[in-house]
C-alpha cells in the first residue's frame, strides 16, 4: 500500500456476495455455492469488477489514508485464495495506508486453510473474524452452520500459527434449544482459546429466511430467557477480561474493532459490491444487490456508479446527522456526552431529551455517570424501543442552535 501523510482518514468495506452453503439465519446479500472450488467463472468475473471498483474510486481519496479494511459477506474464504489475495492486493497498491491499519477478513471454519491464512498475513491482512456462533453441535445444525466445533478450533490454531496476533469470535444467543448454560459453555470454551475480542449477537429471524419460515416449530428461549442470557454473558465475559464497549462487541484492552467503531462514530467510510453501503461527503448511498448487474456495469469501466447501480443516494442534513448520532452512540458503552453533542449541534441535550432519560435512568434502562448518558446492558437489550421514544424529540433538537442551519 502506498504511503504518505495525509490527515483525514477513511474505512473500506468489501463485500464478497458468495457462501459455500447460506446459513438458516442470515438475511445479507450472498449467494449459496455448494460445491463450488472458489474459483468459478462469475467469481473471477466478480473479483475482476471489484478491483476495477477499488481503482476507480482511489483516485478520488488520495487525500485519505485508509486505516481500517473490513472484508465480508458472504463467506470471503468462499473464494479460492488467488482470488481473494487479488483483492486484497488491489486494495494494498491503490491506497494509502494510515500507521497500524487495521485489515480484517471474515472467514469460515469449513472454508479455511493454513496456507490461506498464511498468505493473507504475509499480504497485510493483520486480523480476522472467526465465526463459531455455537460450541454446541445441535444449536450448530439449528442455525444452519455447514463447519463442527472441532473445525472451529482448527481454523483458530492455524489462523494463530499463521502469525495473526488478532482474532475476533462471534458467538449468538437465543439459538433454538440454546440455554443460559449452554451458551456460558460456548464462552467459556471461547475464552479458552484467548481470542482478542468476542461478538455476541442475538438471533433475529428474518423475514425470508429459512428460519423465520419455520419459525412456528422452533424451540426458541422467551425474551426473559434471552435477556438472562445476555446478561449473564456481560457478566461472564467481564470477569475473563473483555469489556464491554458496544451492545454486542467485548474485547481486550485495545483490541475494539476499529472499523465497527467508525460506523458507531459516524466516520466516513465507503463500500463496495453489490449490497454495501458508504458514508461520505455527507452521503449515506448502497449498491443493489446484483451480482451479475454489477459485473456487468464495471466491464463498461465507469468513471463513477451510476444512478441505477444506488440502492439508496441520501443527503444527511443537520437533523439526520443528529439522529444518528444519537442512534449509534447509544449503541456504545461510552454513550453520549453532551458538551461533544453541543459541539456538533449546538443544542443542548439535556434540555430537549432529560426528562425522558431521568425516566429511563430511573427505571434502570439508563446510567448518568462521569457526564454521559448511556445504556445499561438493560437498556441495551431492548435499545430499539428506547431510541422509538427518544428519537421524535430530535427535531427539537435540531432547531436549536446551530449557526450553520
Amino acid at each position: 500500500m502506498k504511503e504518505k501523510k495525509i490527515y483525514e482518514t477513511l474505512g473500506l468495506y468489501v463485500h464478497i456476495p458468495f457462501c459455500r452453503h447460506k446459513c438458516a439465519y442470515c438475511d445479507f446479500y450472498s449467494t449459496d455455492r455448494q460445491g463450488d472450488d472458489g474459483k468459478s467463472d462469475e467469481m473471477k468475473q466478480y473479483c475482476k469488477a471489484l478491483r476495477y471498483h477499488l481503482r476507480m474510486v482511489s483516485d478520488k481519496v488520495s487525500d485519505y489514508n485508509i486505516d481500517s479494511v473490513f472484508i465480508g459477506g458472504g463467506t470471503p474464504t468462499a473464494l479460492c485464495p488467488k482470488l481473494l489475495l487479488s483483492v486484497v492486493n488491489e486494495i494494498k497498491d491503490d491506497y494509502y495506508e494510515s500507521e497500524n491499519m487495521e485489515f480484517t477478513v471474515e472467514m469460515n471454519p469449513a472454508t479455511s486453510d493454513y496456507k490461506t491464512l498464511r498468505r493473507l498475513r504475509r499480504a497485510g491482512v493483520n486480523r480476522i473474524s472467526i465465526g463459531l456462533q455455537s460450541a454446541d453441535e445441535a444449536e450448530l445444525r439449528a442455525l444452519g452452520r455447514i463447519h463442527t466445533k472441532e473445525e472451529f478450533e482448527e481454523s483458530f490454531l492455524q489462523a494463530r500459527d499463521a502469525g495473526f496476533d488478532n482474532i475476533n469470535i462471534d458467538v449468538m444467543f437465543g439459538i433454538p434449544g440454546q440455554t443460559e448454560s449452554s451458551l456460558l459453555e460456548t464462552l467459556s470454551y471461547a475464552v479458552s482459546l484467548s481470542p482478542e475480542h468476542i461478538s455476541l449477537y442475538n438471533l433475529i429471524l428474518e423475514e425470508g429466511t429459512p428460519l423465520w419460515r419455520k419459525r412456528a416449530q422452533l424451540a426458541l428461549p422467551s425474551e426473559n430467557e434471552e435477556y438472562g442470557m445476555y446478561e449473564a454473558a456481560i457478566a461472564y465475559l467481564a470477569d475473563n477480561g473483555y469489556a464491554q464497549y458496544e451492545i454486542s462487541n467485548f474485547a481486550r484492552p485495545g483490541f475494539e474493532c476499529r472499523h465497527n467503531l467508525r460506523y458507531w462514530h459516524s466516520e466516513e467510510y465507503l463500500g463496495f459490491g453489490p449490497g454495501a453501503h458508504s458514508y461520505f461527503a455527507a452521503r449515506r448511498f448502497g449498491i443493489v444487490k446484483d451480482t451479475a448487474q454489477y459485473i456487468e456495469i464495471m466491464k463498461g469501466k465507469p468513471k463513477q456508479l451510476p444512478a441505477d447501480m444506488l440502492s439508496e443516494n441520501e443527503h444527511i442534513d443537520r437533523r439526520g446527522a443528529l439522529i444518528e448520532y444519537i442512534m449509534l452512540r447509544l449503541r456504545l458503552c461510552e454513550g453520549i456526552d453532551p458538551a461533544d453533542f453541543k459541539a456538533r449541534f449546538g443544542g443542548d441535550f439535556e434540555a430537549v431529551f432529560g426528562k425522558k432519560c431521568e425516566l429511563y435512568i430511573k427505571h434502570g434502562f439508563m446510567k448518568h455517570e462521569n457526564g454521559r448518558y448511556a445504556l445499561t446492558p438493560k437498556g441495551m437489550f431492548v435499545s430499539n424501543t428506547i431510541l422509538a421514544s427518544l428519537l421524535p424529540g430530535s427535531a427539537d433538537a435540531a432547531k436549536k442552535g446551530s449557526p450553520a442551519r
